[in-house]
């Protein structure tokens, strides 16, 4: 059976589905970490409370989660061709995945954060520290263990979302499974996509849980 497993393809696939997750996760970072921060430090009670702007913000990224991934590639298509000119291949597909990822990992960062004593950040301010050295000076670098634990667990659930996005052009795992495994009547390769998934799902994770340990003070 395991003769009629293409190489070449699975290599391809394989670095289309690195390419999608690997700009969606840092694009996911970039959005992700000042999104959850804002939604905590204009709450009620913080150093930038603004109660109108903290329920508009979170009623978006309330929006955005609520939308399943599939809708989100396909009311996202107009987008990703006014950004990249094409609806098509991976490049195009890290808009949706970037949208669909940026709000889930916003709320675990907003997690994260909350976590963080308050009496901590009351030092900080004792101290006369700035609401933006404390941001970065402080409750980034307590949450930070945290922060990246979420961001594995993002990047896992990306690599999931870009199989999905592979079933309508977005190439990659998951697209060669359904084309050319599930199609195709071609069970080796089918498996073949499923084995390397969960192998990048491993890896990622393993990788996650190591880097987070090694941030955390209390291990």
């Amino acid at each position: 059976m395991w003769e009629s497993v293409d190489l070449d393809l699975l290599q391809e696939a394989t670095l289309e589905t690195l390419h999608m997750v690997g700009i969606s996760t840092l694009m996911t970072a970039v959005l992700g970490i000042p999104l959850g921060v804002l939604l905590v430090v204009t709450d009620r009670g913080y150093f930038w409370e603004n109660l109108v702007f903290q329920r508009i913000l979170a009623f978006v990224v309330n929006i955005f989660r609520a939308v399943p991934f599939i809708i989100l590639v396909l009311f996202l298509f107009p987008v990703a061709k006014l950004l990249v000119g094409t609806t098509l291949g991976p490049t195009a597909a890290t808009i949706p995945l970037i949208a669909g990822a940026a709000p889930f990992y916003a709320r675990m960062v907003e997690t994260a954060i909350r976590d963080i004593d308050r009496g901590v950040i009351e030092a900080a301010q004792a101290m006369g520290a700035s609401r933006l050295t404390i941001i970065c000076k402080v409750l980034i670098p307590e949450a930070f263990p945290s922060i990246v634990s979420g961001l594995t667990v993002t990047c896992v659930s990306l690599i999931s979302f870009s199989a999905m996005a592979g079933i309508v052009g977005a190439g990659g795992l998951g697209d060669t499974a359904y084309r050319f495994g599930f199609q195709a009547f071609n069970d080796a390769m089918l498996y073949s996509c499923g084995i390397l998934l969960v192998v990048l799902v491993q890896l990622v994770q393993a990788v996650g849980d190591w880097i987070a340990r090694a941030l955390d003070k209390r291990s």
